[in-house]
């Protein structure tokens, strides 16, 4: 048995039966969390000292595209419509080979851990072959990422599988993964990433939603990002259309900035989990975040990065960019209606938990991660308030929503694992394979022709 304690921390455990406990201590055995309090016994444990830190979840990232990760800095500039599906999936994604897959997951990886991210679902879709699928998941695992890799469509064929597309989901392909490289890995689950009727025939789109049901996993959908009207895709689906009878809590809708706020209504009470990636959302044209329609439906979304061949990785600013968008929604209405804005309704710790136990409810992991509770996993992040930048801490949460960012981040675990020490992944990976990620990235820019 491996016992560890991080010990003297302001713990913050979203646990709304813990709360947040000053001067407190992690007991872990094994990767669980056994014990949060005051003065545990540390005999037999290795200490870890969080005295002047705060104690988290680890951040959780609902929806990112980590193959993208070795072209970063290219899609900055980039609409939705007018760049990106040209550009990307038109273009770069079929220039992937299975190396270029790993590199990019592995980094990609690396990354999230690196700004205090210990769990994301990948949507990836540019497996051109089941080979690419297989690096892509070697790279997560040497990364030591938790993950849901959401096996989605190749990248090689635009036409074929994004404009009304009659072809269904690679169901050979996605049972082998899973049996092959996936099955026996406790940091790695399989979801499904599928193109909805956006994208496909309505047949194919519930073919689809069944095969996810069979599979017993999550069917993560790219749903109601574009108004469609200047481009070959159907600009009847701003809804669910075929799939409207198939929603449960197993289904992840990314984006859906042109839902109805009936059909957000009819989906949060179905159980289903929205994904908001407001940075890239706003920069592309996909439209408003859904974050008010679900929050006015009784439900929260939750937090991804999306397209981190455009911004950071950092959940961190998702989470302040997602709160304060909303913030200016709703104060801007009452302005326009005559009225001073005398409180905030979305909180500091909204958005925390937004990035931590919601995250953790769409990729249905809510009994494992995305709170500091006995019983679950010992995903746990630490940051410093020591320098003159988060000094002093009257409110935990709102240093850790405000005043940090990842250069507090100085410790990160993921199942009871330290990767991150002192501010330095401790994965090797990093120094071996550095040369090759950024030689891939400058090979894929080169052969695609991108003007940047």
């Amino acid at each position: 048995m491996t016992e560890k304690v991080i010990q003297g921390g302001t713990v913050v455990s979203l646990d709304p039966e813990i709360g947040d406990v000053e001067d407190a201590d992690v007991l872990m055995e094994d990767g669980e969390i056994v014990e949060i309090g005051r003065g545990l016994s540390t005999s037999n444990a290795e200490v870890i000292d969080a005295e002047d830190h705060i104690v988290l979840p680890g951040f959780v990232d609902s929806h990112i595209h980590l193959w993208q990760t070795q072209v970063r800095g290219i899609a900055g500039d980039w609409s939705l419509m007018g760049d990106y599906f040209s550009d990307m999936l038109g273009n770069i994604a079929g220039l992937y080979r299975p190396e270029d897959m790993y590199l990019g997951n592995l980094f990609g990886s690396l990354e999230k851990l690196y700004t205090g991210t210990t769990t994301a679902m990948d949507w990836s879709h540019a497996i051109n072959t089941p080979e690419h699928a297989e690096r892509a998941v070697d790279g997560i695992k040497d990364a030591g990422l938790r993950a849901v890799y959401a096996y989605g469509p190749p990248g090689d064929d635009a036409e074929k599988w994004w404009f009304d597309s009659s072809t269904p989901h690679p169901e050979e392909q996605v049972r082998e993964l899973r049996e092959e490289k996936i099955a026996d890995d406790d940091l790695l689950s399989l979801g499904v990433a599928l193109r909805g009727p956006d994208f496909t025939t309505e047949e194919v789109a519930r073919g689809d939603i069944e095969l996810a049901r069979d599979l017993g996993v999550v069917a993560t959908i790219h749903m109601g990002a574009a108004q469609w009207t200047s481009s070959e895709y159907n600009p009847e689906y701003q809804g669910f259309g075929a799939i409207e009878d198939m929603l449960g809590p197993d289904v992840n809708v990314a984006h859906a900035n042109h839902f109805s706020q009936e059909d957000i209504e009819h989906a949060v009470e179905e159980g289903v989990s929205f994904s908001a990636t407001p940075e890239v959302e706003m920069q592309m044209g996909h439209g408003i975040p859904v974050t008010g329609k679900v929050m006015e439906a009784g439900g929260r979304p939750t937090w991804g990065v999306d397209v981190c061949s455009g911004v950071s990785g950092d959940m961190g600013s998702q989470m302040r960019i997602g709160l304060q968008v909303q913030r200016m929604l709703e104060n801007q209405e009452l302005l326009e209606g005559g009225e001073d804005v005398m409180e905030v309704n979305i909180t500091a710790r909204d958005t925390l938990e937004m990035a931590t136990i919601e995250g953790a409810r769409a990729l249905n992991m809510e009994d494992e991660i995305g709170t500091l509770t006995p019983g679950k996993r010992a995903d746990i992040i630490m940051i410093d308030t020591s320098d003159f930048m988060t000094a002093p801490s009257h409110s935990p949460v709102q240093t850790a929503v405000f005043q940090s960012d990842q250069s507090h981040i100085d410790t990160v675990l993921v199942d009871g694992e330290v990767v991150v020490s002192d501010g330095e992944l401790r994965n090797s990976k990093v120094n071996e394979e550095f040369d090759r990620f950024v030689e891939s990235g400058r090979r894929l820019i080169g052969e695609a022709g991108v003007d940047l």
